[in-house]
């Protein structure tokens, strides 16, 4: 018995040939489209110019204020009268204060209270290493000799100072350390002046003035039997203790 159809005539016979055509058509254009580069083109700018053929404005129109003319001068007087002085007036003569060679002065006595003229002793510092007879302090006057004299002034000025010494609590916190050197005037009167002091901070300088200001009254220094100003140095250390 012959079949109906003609073989080569079945449409799903090549199916499976015609899928993989067109997988592989379609894998070819993906490939070719990724790999297509494209370029950006550059952009040209133009620019637009807008000429206007006439230019209208709106003037404002304005009002010309006429100011009036001044008036013309008033015109001189035809006649001119000439008027007479009637009263006369006397001239007043000043005469000149100024004296000549001529003129005598008479000779004047000028009483001259008495002045009492005080002489002004000019106030003698002697430094302390020279002086003929050194201050002496309170505690001091035991001694006899000017060296054990010197020796016990030294020693109480030091002890004055380890006694009244107080480390500035700024200074403290900051660790500023030092040498300070003071010098100051012991005046005849035994009395500390003129205090001079030099360090690396002015904190320490400030705690050297005050211990020195501190010192008590002493016995004035003589020179020649007479009581004169002495200068007296000495440098304060200022060290924090690890």
């Amino acid at each position: 018995m012959k079949p109906k159809k003609n073989p080569n005539a079945e449409i799903g016979r090549n199916s499976s040939l015609y899928f993989m055509l067109g997988l592989t058509s379609v894998l070819f254009v993906t490939w070719q489209s990724l790999e297509v580069k494209v370029y950006e083109k550059e952009s040209t700018a133009s620019e637009i110019v807008q000429v206007m053929d006439e230019l209208k404005e709106d003037v404002p129109i304005t009002e010309m204020i006429r100011t009036t003319p001044p008036p013309p001068p008033p015109s001189a007087p035809d006649v001119i009268e000439i008027v007479e002085d009637v009263e006369e007036v006397e001239e007043t003569v000043i005469e000149s204060t100024e004296s000549s060679q001529d003129t005598y002065i008479e000779d004047a006595i000028v009483k001259v209270d008495d002045v009492n003229v005080e002489e002004v002793e000019e106030e003698i510092v002697v430094p302390f290493a020279i002086i003929e007879y050194v201050p002496v302090f309170p505690g001091c006057e035991i001694y006899q000799t000017q060296e054990e004299r010197k020796e016990c002034f030294n020693q109480k000025v030091q002890e004055h100072i380890k006694e009244n010494f107080t480390y500035p609590p700024t200074a403290l916190e900051m660790h500023i350390t030092g040498r300070v050197y003071v010098q100051f005037v012991i005046d005849s009167q035994g009395r500390v002046s003129g205090i001079e002091k030099r360090g690396p901070d002015r904190l320490l300088e400030d705690e050297a003035a005050r211990i020195i200001s501190s010192l008590p009254k002493v016995k004035p220094g003589q020179q020649r039997g007479k009581a004169v100003s002495v200068k007296y140095s000495i440098p304060i250390n200022f060290i924090m203790k690890q």
